[in-house]
């Protein structure tokens, strides 16, 4: 086979996987409505929690408030990384819960702008009325969270790098796990 030919089955090997994957992403998604938040303080210790979020073609939209670390860290530093994980009850193996992680970059919606109304209308559509009354408050701030570069993992050997302005592009994994030598 030709290094062109090879290059060829390549690209249509990564087609099929994305024409797969990529609605499965997106379903997995779409099922959850909270997504777990990795964010640094000014010392740079990491803080884990959680929040409600919203997805658009825009991004990640979350409504967090300033008196929550979180809500502080996210003035300090804007690279956050995410994850939506499976239920421990709907998982064959809690070993190989399905998740879907990103590293983004956290940008502020200011009141004023246009975005903000839109993000908010978003995030109320999928969470309610609670949605627009938390946004009136003060201390609430939106982000619209950027992901860069991702990871969907649906079982063990199942690992798929996600990439792309769609966020859907998948490259599998193949390099496996090595056995730790005996004593």
């Amino acid at each position: 086979m030709s290094d062109q030919e090879k290059d060829k089955y390549q690209q249509q090997k990564a087609e099929r996987l994305q024409n797969r994957l990529g609605p499965e992403i997106q379903e997995f998604r779409d099922s959850r409505k909270t997504l777990q938040l990795g964010t640094v303080d000014t010392d740079g210790k990491p803080h884990t929690s959680y929040a409600p979020f919203a997805f658009s073609k825009s991004g990640y939209y979350i409504l967090v408030s300033d008196l929550a670390q979180h809500g502080l860290n996210l003035k300090v530093s804007q690279e956050v990384s995410i994850m939506m994980i499976e239920d421990e009850a709907d998982a064959k193996s809690i070993f190989a819960r399905k998740r879907l992680s990103f590293d983004t970059l956290a940008e502020p919606i200011h009141r004023d702008s246009t975005h903000f109304a839109e993000g908010i209308e978003v995030m109320a559509s999928r969470l309610g009325e609670m949605i627009t009354n938390l946004s009136q408050l003060k201390d609430f701030n939106l982000y619209r969270l950027n992901p860069m570069e991702g990871r969907y993992v649906k079982g063990f050997g199942q690992a798929y790098n996600v990439t792309g302005e769609d966020l859907l592009s998948a490259i599998h994994l193949t390099d496996g796990h090595g056995h730790a030598k005996q004593a």
